[in-house]
């Protein structure tokens, strides 16, 4: 399937803002919007885009980088989600008027505490964090953004899921008075929107359940009011909107796979040795550098992931 790409938006199109902020600040900011001790939002583009400045953040925590962040122009103006549309700028442009709260999630299968919570009860009790992770989209493009959310392995252990649990399975809300993507004859997948971690790669200290970025509430655009971070791994695992979490003992099948499997994987986990059958991921072009730089494996985060992964043929489970 070609994805189109948006790449030219003039940076008198797009309003300024203050890049970033310190840690005090980002807490402060998202509970005042939110009403709860520090939850923040997601973004996530993975699009090209030159706008703005950013500047090379001091790292606040283990699994920060200190690399140049992304424009905020960039995260919130050029976005994958198909539910508003294929084109990197209709998201922003499509979701203005959606409306993330009130929200519920469902929590179903083998779980100990399976309900349709609110979103606030959902946190409740959780910490809430603020990371700076380098993100790396399909296409080789990728970016560096400053999240705020919980740390998916916190709302895990507050549902209690059973030892038989084997995957945790994520569903986007399906909505086609708000969600103009998901109506029509030439939608681009099949709804809901399915991703899947196993429970070992939910339960990583680095997988985020995003509820904010730069300080401020995830925007529609980039998957309010919650989304998955798992910057080990490619955008399209990012899941946004999500209305349910299921626990279960067979490995879901996410909706890039079930669209076409000969492209997407499962895991999704980023590897500069396995290439796209339509192009290179060897390297990788950071949004608003010139030259391309190499993949890492694991986009950088080999030493926090690499374990899970030991004795299995990434080439194979790509």
């Amino acid at each position: 399937m070609l994805i189109k790409r948006a790449f030219d938006i003039p940076s008198s199109d797009i309003t300024s803002e203050n890049l970033y902020h310190n840690r005090r600040e980002f807490i402060k900011t998202a509970s005042t919007v939110l009403g709860i001790a520090a939850a923040g939002t997601i973004a996530s583009a993975c699009a090209p885009g030159v706008v703005g400045a950013a500047v090379a953040p001091q790292a606040k925590g283990k699994y920060d980088t200190t690399e140049k962040l992304t424009p905020i122009g960039d995260v919130t103006m050029f976005n994958n989600y198909y539910e508003f549309g294929s084109g990197k700028d209709e998201p922003a442009r499509n979701s203005r008027e959606f409306k993330s709260r009130p929200w519920t999630v469902k929590v179903e299968g083998l779980v100990k505490k399976p309900a349709t919570y609110d979103l606030d009860d959902l946190i409740k009790g959780t910490t809430a964090e603020d990371r700076i992770y380098r993100m790396r989209c399909v296409e080789a493009w990728s970016m560096v953004i400053p999240w705020q959310g919980i740390p998916l392995a916190d709302i895990i252990k507050k549902l209690e899921p059973l030892p038989s649990a084997k995957f945790v399975e994520f569903k986007t809300l399906v909505d086609k008075n708000r969600m103009p993507g998901q109506r029509g004859f030439l939608q681009a997948l099949d709804w809901p929107y399915i991703e899947g971690l196993r429970m070992d790669e939910a339960n990583n200290p680095l997988t985020l359940i995003a509820t904010g970025l730069y300080g401020k509430p995830l925007p529609n655009q980039n998957g309010a009011p919650l989304r998955l971070v798992t910057p080990w791994k490619y955008g399209f695992k990012g899941i946004k909107a999500i209305v349910s979490i299921n626990f279960t003992e067979r490995q879901p099948v996410n909706s890039w796979q079930r669209q076409a499997a000969n492209e997407y994987g499962f895991y999704a986990n980023v590897n500069p040795t396995v290439d796209h059958p339509r192009w290179s991921q060897a390297r990788e072009q950071r949004i608003g550098d010139f030259f391309k730089r190499p993949t890492l494996m694991f986009n950088g985060y080999t030493e926090q992931v690499a374990s899970m992964y030991t004795g299995l043929d990434l080439k194979k489970n790509y």
